[in-house]
């Protein structure tokens, strides 16, 4: 089957990768200049399946009330005039119901444990690297109401049969000796042997070059226009540039646009229920020998992580809800700074900052959509949200086994 994947970043990469693997014939369309160069540029780094409880939960609305008109808060939402925002919001308070909530979780952790498995296989069978530290990830806590409410959720990530494990601050400094300098600021923490850490971009580059060489067409620097439909099918995809604008046709389409899929995708009737979630990151420059973490780490009262990339530490993390907006706000970049010095007072860099921003593609309930459309031939693999660079093995390994007509191994909702 003759395959287009609209979107190189990491989950539209792995997509034309496993599509591939399964012997179909697959182009990529993107408008950068080469892969992952939006979201998966510059993001945590986590492969955190410990990460699995969404956002939307019984536990987020007093955070709401309490980070409401604050420039720095961790989930910024500007009130615009936008209707796909309004309706977003609201189906987000009702994804924060207890039993949606435990439904979510179930959802997630299944795609992201799945994904985390489908990664290492294909780490060791084509020898990638991107600066990877399988060292774990532990989540610490500064706030005993933020931890009492940790414990639950890690406990019932057990019950799913995650290895989250909950540790007392001496645990956590034995985890990451780097957090001593901020002992008197830690209350707990958890700590998830498992989980992984590693520059997502340096992956979906290396991942796109080994899948160029085994077949797949990516072509780049191309804008994609809009999909031409007939007869209840998708006819084609109008992408250009300046040289002019071409119609591509295929067997089958795949819609990987992250963020933007929503807006290719409304013309046809289709209604997604994403949003763009900026996030932002600064990338640290660390010089020699210094003390510096080496697990990554989340701070999840500032919902910051800390991800060690070679001679790099990325600090990243936040969310604001302000339609598609990419300028960088000072005030958020600087969060990132002070906080970063608060816990690692004798941190040792080089250089200034390089600040990032990104639009993470967020559904309510932070469970991505992964399948068949309402259009036989056109296919959905978007919405991961905040764990894209997690589930991006597995969405893809799981949407190419759909399009074979194969049953995905992971338990998951799947659009049918």
């Amino acid at each position: 089957m003759k395959v287009v994947v609209l979107g190189a970043g990491v989950v539209g990469t792995t997509s034309a990768w496993y599509l591939a693997q399964a012997g179909h014939q697959v182009t990529v369309i993107d408008r950068q200049p080469v892969a992952g160069n939006e979201t998966s540029f510059a993001n945590g780094g986590q492969i955190s399946v410990s990460h699995a409880e969404p956002w939307a939960n019984p536990h987020v609305l007093h955070r709401l009330v309490r980070w409401l008109g604050r420039e720095d808060a961790p989930l910024l939402w500007r009130w615009r005039a936008d209707q796909a925002q309004l309706a977003w919001g609201l189906r987000f308070l009702v994804e924060c119901l207890p039993g949606r909530t435990r439904r979510n979780i179930g959802a997630i952790l299944a795609m992201a444990y799945y994904s985390r498995g489908r990664l290492q296989a294909l780490r060791r069978e084509l020898r990638l690297e991107y600066d990877q530290l399988e060292r774990g990830i532990l989540h610490f806590y500064t706030d005993r109401q933020e931890f009492a409410g940790a414990v639950e959720a890690a406990e019932l990530m057990r019950q799913f049969g995650l290895d989250r494990d909950t540790v007392d601050v001496e645990k956590c400094l034995k985890i990451e000796p780097a957090l001593a300098a901020a002992r008197s600021l830690l209350v707990g923490g958890d700590y998830t042997r498992s989980d992984e850490s590693g520059d997502a971009h340096k992956f979906t580059r290396a991942l796109a070059e080994q899948a160029s060489a085994r077949g797949v067409t990516f072509r780049f620097g191309l804008d994609i226009d809009r999909l031409a439909t007939a007869g209840g099918q998708v006819a084609g995809v109008l992408v250009g540039n300046r040289g002019g604008n071409e119609l591509l046709t295929a067997d089958a389409y795949v819609v990987a646009l992250g963020s933007y899929s929503p807006l290719l995708l409304k013309p046809l009737g289709i209604d997604l229920p994403i949003y763009p979630a900026k996030g932002y990151s600064a990338t640290l420059t660390l010089a020699e020998n210094s003390q510096a973490p080496t697990v990554s780490l989340t701070d999840d009262e500032f919902k910051l992580v800390f991800s060690r990339l070679g001679d790099r530490l990325r600090v990243a993390g936040t969310a604001e809800f302000n339609g598609y907006n990419l300028d960088l706000n000072p005030v958020r970049c600087q969060a990132l700074i002070t906080r970063t010095h608060q816990l690692f007072p004798d941190l040792q860099t080089v250089g200034e900052p390089e600040f990032w921003c990104g639009l993470r593609p967020a559904t309510p309930s932070n469970v991505p959509l992964i399948g068949r459309s309402r259009f036989a031939n056109l296919w959905l693999n978007t919405g991961h949200g905040t764990l894209g660079w997690t589930m991006a093995c597995g969405s893809g390994a799981a949407l190419a086994d759909l399009m074979s007509g194969a049953r995905p191994e992971p338990d998951f909702p799947f659009l049918r």
